[in-house]
């Protein structure tokens, strides 16, 4: 708090900007796990610090403006309604890491299998398939071979693109996102990749503790895991394979939506200057072959979010598992998963409509060109008839003339 004390007096003194100074102070709040919830963490005694200063009168419309400007980034860059710490106590202590990135289309996994026998840094435990009739396998779980600390770091790939990774540093991140490069297709932008990560925090629990809800339960009761207040609780002493997979794949799948809402976002700012133009009465900035391309990749997106994921509904390979069931849901629905697509389904038909907009208006444009082009085409002909219609008339009033009266007109004299 001290440190957060004479930042904030130092960057008043040298006039520092306000998003500076909250920045500043924020920065030296206690470690909130959420990613979200860390930009609007501004302490309670923010306001008597500023009030204390000796500089009170001076930057009392400067703290009043700053904590308006606080509480308006804080409402902008919620995405989610904040969960309440439970009632029941953290049992254990020490918190990991787990980290989702999603960085391309797909994944040829075969390909990365036998890189990673090749390289013998991590050991592939399992590559099975997630369907019911098991056609293919969509996911790869591996093992590093070597210790860091008493942890094991595991990793899920995801065919669909996504990578999750367990207890893994940032340097290690690195280096296994850079390896999966060449086995990557329809690789996504780095900054996109960057933005739409994930990091959750997650710790073990004794095998008699705790259920859902947080209460004591019995051992012959007791469950596999559970998610609580944004954190993943594993049972200590127990194969945790199932449930890392659950949490995986719920967490792969919000950051997969988050892709597609990127998507969604720039293709709704490519066509803003649309819908000005058409406000303003001017003339379309578009052919429509660009607008069969756009339509294109809308229909693109609403098919890979509607039929080509598991957005809509839960996985079938969660039917004979209720306990990884429920984990599941409660995942999604911490990242609201539903609501997010639901929204996402509403744009995506808001756009079409607009597509389909332009597209009838360009083609009205289109059918009137045409409509213009045939009327002259037919004004030529006709006049081109009048012409003919003028020559034959007089033309054969010129040669009844010169039958009647027996003009011969002599030949040429050589």
């Amino acid at each position: 708090m001290n440190t957060g004390r004479l930042i904030l007096r130092k960057c008043i003194a040298f006039g520092g900007s306000r998003n500076i100074i909250s920045k500043a102070y924020i920065a030296s709040s206690p470690y909130i796990e959420n990613k979200h919830e860390r930009k609007c963490a501004v302490p309670a005694s923010f306001k008597s610090l500023v009030k204390s200063m000796h500089l009170q009168p001076l930057l009392r419309h400067q703290h009043e403006s700053l904590m308006a400007t606080v509480h308006l980034e804080c409402k902008a860059s919620k995405k989610r309604k904040k969960r309440s710490v439970g009632k029941t106590e953290l049992l254990a202590m020490g918190f990991y890491n787990v980290t989702a990135y999603t960085t391309a289309e797909e994944y040829d996994l075969e390909s990365l299998l036998d890189a990673l026998r090749e390289q013998k840094l991590y050991e592939a435990k399992k590559f099975f398939s997630t369907d019911n009739l098991g056609l293919e396998q969509d996911v790869l779980y591996v093992t590093a071979k070597y210790q860091v600390g008493e942890e094991v770091r595991d990793i899920f790939f995801f065919r669909e693109g996504s990578v999750v990774m367990w207890n893994f540093s940032e340097i290690e991140i690195n280096n296994v996102l850079a390896f999966l490069k060449p086995f990557e297709k329809d690789r996504y932008l780095q900054p996109l990749i960057r933005s739409e990560s994930e990091i959750m925090p997650y710790t073990y629990v004794p095998s008699s503790a705790i259920d859902v809800e947080g209460d004591i339960v019995p051992t012959e009761d007791v469950i596999s895991a559970f998610f609580q207040t944004g954190k993943f609780f594993l049972i200590s002493n127990a194969d945790n394979f199932l449930p890392k997979y659950t949490f995986s794949n719920a967490l792969s799948t919000s950051i997969k939506l988050g892709i597609w809402e990127a998507s969604l976002d720039r293709y709704i700012n490519s066509m803003e200057f649309i819908t000005d133009d058409m406000k303003k009465g001017r003339r379309i900035r578009m052919s429509r072959a660009e607008v069969l391309r756009k339509t294109g990749e809308l229909l693109a997106l609403r098919h890979a979010i509607n039929l080509s994921s598991d957005l809509l509904d839960t996985p079938d390979f969660y039917w004979d598992r209720e306990q990884l069931e429920r984990l599941y849901v409660q995942v999604c629905s911490y990242f609201a998963v539903s609501r997010r697509t639901k929204v996402m389904n509403e744009k995506i038909n808001h756009c079409v409509e607009l597509a389909e907009l332009i597209s009838h208006n360009l083609n009205e444009a289109h059918n009137t060109r045409l409509e213009w082009m045939i009327i002259i085409l037919i004004m030529i002909e006709v006049c081109f008839e009048i012409l003919h219609y003028i020559d034959r008339y007089y033309g054969k009033d010129v040669s009844a003339y010169d039958d009647k009266h027996n003009i011969v007109i002599p030949a040429a004299v050589q």
